[in-house]
């Protein structure tokens, strides 16, 4: 067995490319203002990392704290208007206290907002992905966060954990680090007088790792670990290592970097997705789905088969030709893969069930031998 040590060598010493998530309960006090002298310190530790030549996205949580700290509220807006101006009122607020610092190294810091429609759309993601990417060039670190001042249910990423996890995917970055005001994944809930351990590396997250989870929201925060776990998973199974750390503790990044026991490293799956498949397994939402028979699930999951019109037992939703689908076991319906559909939801009721050569019969034309190329597939 290797040791910690030697495994964060191992899986930290080529990384190039990180994007850092910090959290509201990072950079607010007690009272829901921004801590400056705290984010005065995260300023000089990301300066210190693209110093070393690392390119640096930041995806920062805190607008709609701050804004809570401007206004002298003690509570969490229960409405969405009321979260979009107060919102509004912290966005400005947290970006030029991140530029101020960042100005004192000659750095300066690019907002970049996002709606979940700005993944949706395949023009706008590449957009994003040449804009990061020419901000490298320059002396400028991203700092990424929600539009909570337009977002509304449909198109919120509902925390910043997620937004972190797609931001990672979008610009191939190698590893994720979300600074959360814990150390990492307990080995137990920590309540009480509890002696808990932080998990050091996971090399799979499981339905076990799951459990180990619990929810630490806070008065001003929206996620827990249950969404970083999540997050964790979309970068992991893209290819990317994941630390979840704690953004408190001194000098957390350059520790990281030198390989230091802290926090807990998640470690990627073998295959890394390209931009394309991340993009159809992680980012664009799901339209419907199509739930499938043992045989069929084996093909696709085991042996790297295309779905076919004969393995479909029945569909859920309405979605066009084009549409992002997932594809589920037919026992409990667990999602296992997502995919572009070659045909519509009205389409596949008609052919489902039926072989590769029944499908002219069955529409009076055939566009394709099969309803999701492998090709065009993720295994999730």
């Amino acid at each position: 067995m290797k040791e910690i040590s030697e495994i964060r060598h191992e899986h930290i010493k080529k990384v190039k490319k990180v994007v850092i998530k910090i959290g509201t309960g990072v950079i607010t006090d007690d009272k829901g203002y921004l801590d400056k002298k705290q984010i005065k310190g995260l300023a000089e530790q990301i300066i210190e990392l693209r110093n070393r030549n690392f390119n640096v996205t930041v995806v920062s949580s805190g607008a709609i704290g701050c804004g809570m700290g401007e206004l002298g509220l003690q509570k969490r807006p229960g409405t969405l208007p009321e979260l979009q101006a107060v919102a509004a009122i912290g966005q400005s607020k947290l970006i030029s206290t991140y530029d101020s610092f960042f100005k004192l190294h000659g750095y300066h810091a690019a907002q970049i907002l996002f709606t979940r429609e700005d993944f949706e759309n395949r023009k706008r993601y590449l957009n994003t992905f040449n804009t990061i990417h020419t901000l490298f060039q320059m002396k400028a670190i991203p700092v990424v966060n929600e539009n909570d001042t337009i977002s509304i249910d449909e198109i919120a990423f509902g925390d910043n954990d997620e937004l972190s996890a797609l931001v990672t995917n979008l610009i191939d970055a190698e590893l994720l680090i979300i600074l959360s005001s814990v150390d990492g994944l307990y080995d137990k809930q920590p309540e009480g007088k509890n002696e808990v351990n932080v998990i050091p590396v996971v090399e799979h997250i499981t339905q076990k790792t799951r459990q180990m989870a619990y929810d630490a929201k806070t008065l001003r925060g929206v996620g827990g670990m249950h969404t970083k776990l999540q997050a964790a998973s979309i970068v992991t199974n893209a290819g990317e290592k994941v630390i979840i750390a704690n953004g408190r503790r001194e000098n957390i990044l350059p520790k990281i970097f030198e390989y230091e026991n802290v926090g807990t490293l998640f470690l990627p799956k073998k295959e890394k997705l390209t931009s394309r498949k991340r993009w159809i397994g992680y980012t664009k939402k799901s339209k419907g789905m199509v739930i499938v028979d043992e045989g069929a699930y084996a093909a696709l999951s085991k042996k790297g088969k295309s779905l076919l019109a004969s393995g479909i037992v029945s569909i859920e939703g309405n979605f066009e030709k084009g549409d992002i689908i997932s594809i589920c076991k037919k026992e409990n319906h667990e999602v296992f893969a997502r995919g572009l559909t070659n045909y519509s939801s009205e389409e596949i009721e008609k052919i489902k069930g039926s072989s590769t050569s029944s499908i002219h019969k069955a529409l009076g034309y055939k566009s394709y031998d099969e309803v999701i190329h492998r090709d065009n597939m993720v295994l999730i």
